[in-house]
């Protein structure tokens, strides 16, 4: 009776994701990443070689290569601005509850627009976008820097602005996101470029902070919005020397059409939707500590600016680390465990920051609060990229977006408001307890995920026999 039940899910799993890769799998030229297949005798595993050039395959690729330095340069500018603003904003008011305003206002822009961007960004050309979201973005970061150096930046304007970069990021993530294929030549370099590119953005959190706490002990918050708002163009000079092998368009229909057909993919699918609801807890509990890590730095470390640059500096080493330890995978097998015991190390350390009032203490939970964060982030990105169809993938990553900016504005709102009433502390311990709790109902509702997704991983290639026949016991 099992194995009929086993049967008839596992079935219906590979005939529901073939609906969604008929028009791919009419055209056989080029393959997805879902459809690459190595040989068995040619596989990572069985070849060590060396470990430090296949960690970093996937710059082999001249346009990624260009996208990375560019990246790079822009993300560390990128970190410097959300340092000075959560400052910027708390000198200004002192208030923990305006933090959480402050971000509810960026991040609520880019959830209401997830579906409808998603669905504009296959119809355009997406380097041509992105050159357009960075320069808009340029001007967001140097409006902010010219008001700030002029003394006349006020709470109102700061939160116009952070909408404006909502509306921005609203377009760029998920354009960004489905780019990486147009990037990588070679399918199987996608869940390696994914890590590279984690592992930037946590290298710039890292130097990005550190940083920002210098200058603006120095000269203030607004040079740290100059500095962004010039790193922009970095990113944009990288992508007009791209050369893109141009795609041919498809005959699209309505609007509305093809929301409701993305929205079913996700809603029926269950890996995706199980991945998204977890990564969407995350947000909503995981990532609102750093709305309060100023008061951390202020009244529980007794620190200032220098303070929060090592508090946010020590989580972008976490956040660094994992993006290494994901580049260095030679495989899927066990991103979805590696998924569960992020999020119950996320619960696990907040919960032991909110008992903490040592620096240095205080500094290594950050590191592994941020090791789970971007754990839990990158690995759903990248067991997402390999599952969705080419057809589907921008309107998937923009409910990947919504998943983030639509859980992390109102964690932030919950976050400040409750550490209002009964302090920062005592605030993120309750989220961190919450985390904990979603990675409880990860694992209850993993075997069922495993059973879906094992045939899905045999009828697109992604591992060889050998492997598929150990991926439910380290899957």
């Amino acid at each position: 009776m099992t194995e009929r039940v086993t049967q008839k899910v596992t079935r219906k799993a590979v005939d529901q994701h073939a609906v969604g890769r008929a028009a791919v799998e009419q055209e056989p030229p080029t393959p997805l990443v879902s459809q690459s297949v190595l040989p068995p005798r040619q596989h990572p595993r069985d070849h060590p070689g060396n470990s430090l050039a296949h960690a970093w395959r996937a710059l082999r690729h001249r346009n990624f290569r260009l996208f990375f330095f560019g990246q790079s340069v822009s993300m560390i500018g990128t970190w410097m601005t959300r340092l000075a603003t959560s400052w910027l904003v708390y000198r200004l008011t002192h208030s923990v509850l305006l933090l959480g305003v402050v971000s509810f206002a960026g991040q609520i822009v880019s959830f209401a627009l997830g579906p409808f961007a998603g669905v504009w960004v296959e119809r355009l050309n997406r380097r041509k976008l992105l050159v357009w979201t960075q320069a808009a973005a340029a001007f967001q970061s140097l409006a902010l820097a010219a008001l700030t150096l002029a003394h006349v930046i006020t709470l109102w304007e700061i939160i116009a602005l952070m909408a404006l970069q909502g509306l921005i990021n609203a377009f760029d993530m998920p354009g960004r996101q489905s780019f990486l294929v147009q990037m990588v030549e070679d399918r199987d370099d996608l869940s390696n470029a994914i890590a590279i590119n984690s592992s930037m953005a946590n290298g710039a959190r890292l130097i990005g902070p550190a940083i920002a706490g210098l200058v603006i002990s120095a000269v203030g918050e607004g040079w740290c919005f100059a500095i962004d708002g010039v790193s922009y163009f970095a990113v944009i000079a990288s992508l007009l020397m791209m050369q893109i092998k141009p795609t041919a368009i498809r005959s699209l229909t309505s609007m509305f059409e093809q929301m409701r057909e993305g929205w079913d993919y996700v809603r029926t699918f269950r890996p995706i939707r199980t991945i998204l609801l977890l990564f969407a807890l995350l947000s909503l509990m995981g990532w609102p500590y750093s709305v309060l890590l100023p008061v951390f730095a202020a009244q529980v470390l007794h620190g200032g600016a220098h303070t929060l640059g090592w508090l946010t500096g020590a989580s972008g080493i976490g956040a660094l680390i994992s993006g290494l330890s994901l580049a260095v995978r030679k495989s899927v097998v066990g991103l979805t465990r590696m998924l569960q015991i992020a999020a119950a190390m996320l619960g696990a350390a907040l919960i032991l920051f909110g008992l903490s009032n040592t620096l240095w203490l205080s500094l290594i939970l950050m590191v592994f609060v941020g090791f789970g964060l971007m754990q839990g982030a990158a690995v759903s990105n990248t067991i997402i990229q390999a599952l969705v169809p080419e057809e589907k993938r921008a309107r998937v990553m923009s409910y990947y977006t919504m998943a983030f900016f639509g859980s992390a504005p109102f964690g932030s709102l919950f976050a400040g408001a409750l550490a209002h009433r009964i302090g920062a502390p005592h605030t993120v311990m309750i989220t961190g307890a919450c985390c904990v709790a979603g990675s409880l109902w990860f694992t209850y509702t993993l075997p069922k995920v495993r059973a879906v997704m094992r045939p899905i991983y045999q009828e697109m290639g992604l591992l060889p026999k050998r492997e598929l026949e150990v991926l439910s016991d380290e899957q």
